[in-house]
């Protein structure tokens, strides 16, 4: 909430905190959406952490531990695989890392058909790479493969 506060670069007379409200178009600024989600969510956590305090929920009076052995086991299959893709995301760059992270989680964690994996973790990189970088103009980290995206930058930009 605090970040989404700040004003934008291009304009230093800006105050901070003055972009989470309409401006004088009657258009959200640009910490408007950021801003009052964080706020939902803060209050939100609140919420959950009185109920939890009051022990109003059944979970906050429960015994049982948080996790059983099946889901300590999806626990760690998953962080291996943010951890790869994390890592990844160095060498490959943004939409390599996530295509092998789509395929790695849809075939092997979700155990779903070739076509499936295949056509969601090729579909969405390419439909990320023309939203962000195309459309609204946002890079990405490319890793060693930005030579391939040269020939792309040309063609759009």
């Amino acid at each position: 909430m605090w970040k989404s506060g700040e004003p934008p670069s291009w304009n230093p007379d800006v105050e901070r905190f003055e972009n989470i409200g309409f401006d004088d178009s009657g258009t959200p600024g640009s910490g408007f959406w950021p801003f009052w989600l964080g706020t939902m969510m803060f209050g939100s956590c609140l919420w959950i952490s009185v109920n939890w305090f009051l022990k109003k929920s059944p979970a906050s009076k429960s015994k049982e531990p948080f996790l059983d052995e099946f889901g300590k086991k999806n626990l760690f299959i998953v962080s291996i695989g943010l951890l790869g893709f994390l890592t990844l995301i160095h060498v490959v760059g943004f939409y390599g890392a996530i295509a092998i992270f789509l395929f790695y989680y849809i075939r092997f964690v979700g155990k779903h058909s070739w076509a499936t994996t295949l056509s969601i973790s090729l579909t969405i990189p390419i439909i990320g790479f023309f939203f962000f970088d195309i459309a609204m103009r946002i890079v990405l980290p490319k890793g060693y493969s930005e030579p391939l995206f040269i020939p792309l930058y040309e063609l759009f930009l």
